[in-house]
């Protein structure tokens, strides 16, 4: 992942997304990813911890080592982050609207 046109993977995008109120510990991040995805997206630990370490090393998310509550780090949204997210929430809302714009039935094969 590059700063100037990082690559999210879906669990980047609902980690950053997830972090848009504010921070969260890793459980609250978990939750809401899963809610904000109707349970389909369901990170397992692993998963987090590793795609929180690579984000905070590029400089999208920063660990608040002052902010541990019951043991837990809580973990925010950077500025870059913020701008990786919105710019990443635009691509695929460009995407997906050369498909939305079309005929429902352009282009599908009749069996």
């Amino acid at each position: 992942m590059t700063r100037q046109n990082p690559t999210l993977t879906e669990p980047q995008y609902f980690i950053l997304a997830a972090l848009m109120d504010g921070p969260l510990h890793g459980y609250g991040i978990i939750k809401a990813a899963e809610q904000a995805t109707s349970g389909r997206l369901r990170l397992a630990v692993g998963t987090l911890y590793g795609a929180l370490e690579r984000m905070e090393r590029a400089g999208l998310v920063a660990a608040d080592h002052e902010a541990i509550v019951d043991g837990r780090a809580y973990y925010r949204l950077t500025e870059d982050g913020t701008e990786v997210l919105g710019r990443e929430a635009l691509r695929m809302q460009q995407a997906a609207a050369v498909v939305i714009g079309r005929s429902r039935d352009a282009g599908v094969a009749r069996a």
